[in-house]
């Protein structure tokens, strides 16, 4: 088993490790519907171009 030559130190392991963080999604409000919604996304019952889509096309 390959073990490291070195111990890595803290400084660098966790410079390493900085862009591992979680991003909290950008919310938008919705003109449609006046609720929240993620940014660059149609939203709430709209097709990809942003069309409202009825209930009984499934």
């Amino acid at each position: 088993m390959a073990l490291p030559k070195r111990r890595t130190p803290k400084a660098k392991r966790n410079s390493r490790r900085s862009h591992h963080g979680v991003a909290v999604p950008q919310l938008v409000r919705d003109p449609a519907s006046g609720g929240k919604k993620v940014n660059h996304t149609a939203g709430a019952a709209r097709d990809r171009k942003g069309r409202p889509i009825e209930a009984d096309e499934a």
